[in-house]
């Protein structure tokens, strides 16, 4: 799977997220390793979400995953903290607001 699809399949289950609520600024990177390599990011702010496929340098935490794990993540089929415990994904920054993308997505 190419990056551009992984891309465009997340930010497609992003997109329907509710950060309507989320009262303050939210940054995070997605770092794809392996197969569908690339950078994108995920920024809730006043009330909006934006995803772009670039690097984002005022993030409040970096995720490190493969497209797989990525993809299941989104689509809800694997739990985060499992994940992570697991090793499948990796946290740099702040792990209390790594913890607050998955109250939207």
């Amino acid at each position: 799977m190419t990056f551009e699809k992984v891309f465009e399949t997340v930010k497609e289950i992003f997109m329907k997220a509710d950060v309507s609520k989320v009262d303050e600024h939210l940054a995070f990177q997605f770092n794809i390793t392996g197969e569908g390599e690339g950078i994108f990011y995920a920024e809730a702010k006043d009330g909006k979400l934006y995803v772009e496929p670039y690097e984002y340098y005022d993030r409040d935490a970096i995720f490190i995953c493969s497209a797989d794990t990525l993809l299941k993540l989104a689509a809800g089929k694997l739990d985060p903290v499992f994940a992570f415990t697991t090793g499948k994904l990796k946290v740099e920054g702040s792990l209390e607001k790594a913890l607050k993308l998955q109250k939207f997505v």
